[in-house]
């Protein structure tokens, strides 16, 4: 029986480097060669593909809008710096951004819907469902009657929640909040589409919501005590502990005695 001899150790070294390089090479040559193929025209991207509940946008206003500051080809491309694009135009909320192959992006999109004004008269920017503030093409506006409210930067949410909790109490009067604002100290100012001024106060919603009631209750006959309609209110002053106090339009002084039992007798 033959024994066969061992390689000395330099020469398993020699051949344990070879193939190590030889492996080296090989990754080297697959790397530049996937490179290569990443970068072939074949893979640039050239088309959009956009679904969700879209009506500012389309593939071709994308395209002309958005494909030009994309980097990358279908391999390369950082979806996550193309989510940003896409959120970077003026209507789109969020998107969602995903490769389709060889050289498409598939894009679903969710739109702003704009429910309101924000800041003060003449300020462009819109507050969305959310109580997100968004600044968009104005002229783009579906309907542009929309409320406007206002507040401290970063309490958009709260005052839309607001608005939607006290709107429902007086639409059944046939009257609508036109603008809505918190002010700095935490209180609450409101104007109605018909002009009227209406001072809520600060507190809780409760509470807001119980002087608001009270009022709503006792309008009509507070108005017609001066012959007057709730159309015809120039101002309301809900802060008052045990009433509220009213300015009709067209009365130019009430006397003491008179305002009092307005005040008074809404208990």
């Amino acid at each position: 029986m033959k024994t066969i001899a061992s390689l000395p150790l330099d020469i398993k070294l020699m051949n344990g480097v070879a193939s190590a390089l030889f492996g080296v090479l090989v990754l080297m040559l697959l790397g530049t060669s996937l490179a290569y193929v990443q970068q072939l025209p074949l893979f640039a991207i050239r088309g959009v593909t956009v679904t969700g509940d879209v009506s500012h946008y389309n593939a071709i206003s994308l395209r002309a809008n958005v494909m030009p500051r994309l980097q990358g080809t279908f391999f390369t491309l950082d979806l996550h710096a193309a989510r940003q694009v896409f959120e970077t135009m003026p209507w789109v909320r969020q998107a969602v951004v995903k490769r389709d192959f060889p050289n498409r992006l598939k894009v679903q999109l969710q739109e702003h819907q704009a429910v309101a004004f924000w800041g003060v008269e003449g300020d462009s920017r819109l507050v969305n469902t959310f109580g997100e503030v968004f600044e968009a093409n104005l002229g783009e506006l579906e309907q542009d009657d929309l409320p406007r409210l206002s507040g401290p930067e970063g309490q958009s949410a709260q005052v839309l929640a607001m608005l939607n909790t006290l709107q429902p109490r007086l639409a059944p009067m046939e009257l609508t909040l036109e603008q809505l604002e918190l002010t700095p100290r935490g209180g609450w100012r409101a104007q109605l589409d018909n002009g009227t001024a209406l001072e809520l106060g600060s507190g809780s919603t409760d509470e807001l919501l119980a002087r608001l009631e009270r009022f709503l209750k006792t309008v009509t006959q507070a108005t017609a005590h001066y012959n007057r309609s709730v159309e015809q209110l120039a101002s309301v002053d809900l802060r008052h502990a045990d009433g509220y106090a009213i300015r009709l339009n067209g009365v130019s002084t009430v006397e003491a005695d008179d305002m009092k039992k307005v005040i008074q007798g809404n208990r």
